[in-house]
C-alpha cells in the first residue's frame, strides 16, 4: 500500500498508513516548531496519492504549497542526507485558493435553502421554540415558491411571517412577534460576522473541492482564513456546512486504500474556544460519522487539549511537536500529550516532549488492523515546496490558472424571496396609489409602471433573472420540488437530531 513518509530516526521509519488516513489526525505543537511544515507534509503526500485535499490557512503560510522550494541550501543538503531522500526533487503542488470574502482567491458561498432550518439554528444558537419557528417560515418560503439564497431573502421571509402570523399560525403552527424578533437578533449577529459573503451564489459545489490535475494528483484547495478566523461563529458555520455537504454527497464506502478527500483545519483552537456547546456536539457527530464516506479530517493546533475530548478520541494519527511546560497549564498540556499516544517503553514521553528541537517530532500511527504504533522520535521530513508565504503577483498568477475561476468569480442574483415579496408588495400598494381625481393619464400611468414591474419579475431585465428563468434553474439545483428541498433537509436533520 502506499504510505506518507512522516520522519525517520536511526532505528526506524514513521510512515501514515494511506488506508487509514480516513482515520483522522492530529497535529500539535507550540508555536514556531514546525506545525505548519508537518501540515505542508501531509497536504503534499495525499495529494500525490491523487487524494484532494482542503486546508484553511489561518497564517497565509500554507500558501506556498503552490510553489517550489528554492534550490537546497548546505543546511537543507545535509537534513535530506540524514533523512535519506536522495530523490528529494523541488516541485510545486496543484493548488487552487478560496476566499470567503473574495479577496485572496475564489468566494465561498452557499444558499440559506441548503443550509436548512436544522442547521441554521444550530449556528444562530436558537431554542426549541425558535427552531421550530424558523421551520415553519422555510416551509411557508417552499409552499409560496419563494427562494432563500441570501441573508436578505431570509430577512424579508420574517418580515413577512411576521406581518402574516395569524394566518401562518393557523395553517403551520403558532409562531410569535417574540420568537421572529430572537431570530432576527440571532441574524443580526452572524450578519456582523460577515457572513453576507457566504450566502448566496453561485453556492459552492463540493465537486470542484473534489478534483485532480491532468497528471492524476489530488488538488489542494487553500482557503485563505487570516481574516475568517477571527470569526469564530462564522468560521464554524463554514466548518460544519462543508462536513455536512461531503457527508450528505458521498456514499458509504467504509475503508479505502486511499480516502477520496482530506481536510486540515489550522488554528483549531480559534475553532472550539467560543463554539457553542451544541455546535460542537454536532462538529464531534459529524467527525465520527464521515470516516465511513472516505474522508479524514486533520486538526492542527497548538496544544491536544485544545480540541475538544469526544473529537480528540477520534483522532488516530498524531504528530506532536514541542511544548514547553512553563506554567501548570503547560504541564498539564504535556501530561495530556504524552497520554494520547501508544506507549513506547524505550520513550519517556513526558520528558522527551519538551526537548524537542524544530523540525523535530513525536509521531504515531495506525498500522495493520487500525493498531496504533508505539510512539517514535523522528525527524520531520522535508516538504518539496515553498516553505512559507507568497506574494500577491504568485498568488495572482496560481488564481488566473484556475479552472473554476469562471463559475465563481461573478456574484449571481437572482430573484430570489427578497424580489418577490417586494413585487407583492408593490401590487398591494397600486390601486391604493390611483388618484380618484387623476384622470385617466393617471390610470394608465399607474397600470403602465404596474404592468412593466410585472413584467420586469417575471421575465427579467438585462441586470437580473426573471421569475420563469429562476424557476427552471431552481428545478434543475433541487430536483424541481417542495418535496426535493425537503428530503434533502430531512437528511441534514437526521444527521444533527432535528425534528423532521
Amino acid at each position: 500500500m502506499p504510505n506518507i513518509l512522516i520522519g525517520r530516526n536511526d532505528e526506524t521509519t514513521v510512515e501514515l498508513d494511506s488506508r487509514y488516513g480516513n482515520r483522522h489526525g492530529m497535529i500539535a505543537g507550540a508555536t514556531g516548531t514546525g506545525k505548519s511544515v508537518s501540515l505542508m507534509l501531509l497536504a503534499e503526500g495525499f495529494s500525490r496519492l491523487g487524494v484532494p485535499c482542503f486546508l484553511a490557512d489561518a497564517k497565509g503560510d500554507l500558501a506556498g504549497l503552490s510553489q517550489a522550494a528554492g534550490a537546497p541550501s548546505d543546511k537543507l543538503k545535509a537534513r535530506l542526507e540524514k533523512l535519506g531522500l536522495a530523490d528529494w526533487k523541488p516541485q510545486a503542488n496543484p493548488v487552487v485558493f478560496w476566499d470567503i470574502y473574495g479577496k485572496l482567491g475564489h468566494p465561498v458561498r452557499a444558499t440559506v435553502s441548503e443550509m436548512g432550518p436544522t442547521l441554521l439554528s444550530r449556528i444562530l444558537e436558537l431554542n426549541d421554540t425558535q427552531e421550530g419557528v424558523l421551520e415553519v417560515i422555510f416551509r411557508v418560503a417552499d409552499d409560496e415558491g419563494l427562494l432563500l439564497l441570501d441573508l436578505a431573502d431570509l430577512r424579508s421571509m420574517l418580515g413577512f411571517a411576521a406581518d402574516r402570523a395569524k394566518d401562518i399560525s393557523s395553517r403551520y403552527g403558532l409562531i410569535s412577534a417574540q420568537s421572529v424578533a430572537a431570530i432576527q437578533r440571532s441574524l443580526l449577529r452572524l450578519e456582523q460576522d460577515g457572513a453576507d459573503s457566504f450566502f448566496g451564489e453561485p453556492a459552492l459545489e463540493l465537486a470542484d473541492l473534489m478534483r485532480q490535475d491532468m497528471s492524476g494528483r489530488g488538488v489542494i484547495s487553500v482557503l485563505a482564513a487570516e481574516t475568517l478566523i477571527m470569526k469564530p461563529r462564522l468560521y464554524s458555520t463554514f466548518l460544519l456546512w462543508l462536513l455536512s455537504e461531503l457527508f450528505e454527497q458521498l456514499p458509504e464506502v467504509g475503508d479505502l486504500d486511499v480516502p477520496k478527500m482530506v481536510f486540515f483545519f489550522d488554528e483549531a483552537h480559534l475553532l472550539f474556544d467560543d463554539a457553542p456547546a451544541a455546535l460542537r456536539q454536532r462538529v464531534e457527530q459529524v467527525v465520527r460519522l464521515i470516516r465511513s464516506k472516505g474522508a479524514g479530517v486533520y486538526f492542527c493546533s497548538q496544544n491536544p487539549d485544545d480540541v475538544p475530548g469526544e473529537i480528540l478520541g477520534q483522532l488516530g494519527n498524531r504528530v506532536q511537536h514541542a511544548l514547553r511546560a512553563f506554567t501548570p497549564r503547560d504541564q498539564k498540556a504535556v501530561k495530556a500529550a504524552a497520554e494520547t499516544f501508544a506507549r513506547n517503553p524505550k520513550l519517556d514521553v513526558v520528558e522527551t516532549i519538551g526537548t524537542l528541537g524544530t523540525g523535530e517530532a513525536l509521531a504515531s500511527t495506525l498500522g495493520e488492523g487500525g493498531v496504533p504504533s508505539p510512539v517514535q522520535k523522528v525527524l520531520v521530513a522535508t516538504p518539496v515546496c515553498r516553505i512559507g508565504a507568497i506574494t500577491m503577483e504568485e498568488r495572482t498568477a496560481v488564481r488566473s490558472r484556475s479552472p473554476v475561476g469562471a463559475k465563481y468569480d461573478s456574484t449571481v442574483n437572482r430573484a430570489s424571496a427578497e424580489e418577490m415579496l417586494a413585487a407583492r408588495a408593490a401590487q398591494t400598494r397600486a390601486p391604493d396609489a390611483t388618484s380618484p381625481k387623476g384622470g385617466h393619464a393617471n390610470d394608465a400611468e399607474a397600470d403602465a409602471g404596474w404592468s412593466g414591474a410585472i413584467r420586469d419579475a417575471v421575465f427579467g431585465t438585462k441586470r437580473r433573472q426573471g421569475m420563469i428563468e429562476t424557476v427552471a434553474k431552481s428545478m434543475v439545483r433541487t430536483a424541481g420540488s417542495r418535496a426535493g428541498q425537503q428530503i434533502v433537509r430531512g437528511i441534514l436533520g437526521s444527521i444533527f437530531g432535528g425534528k423532521r
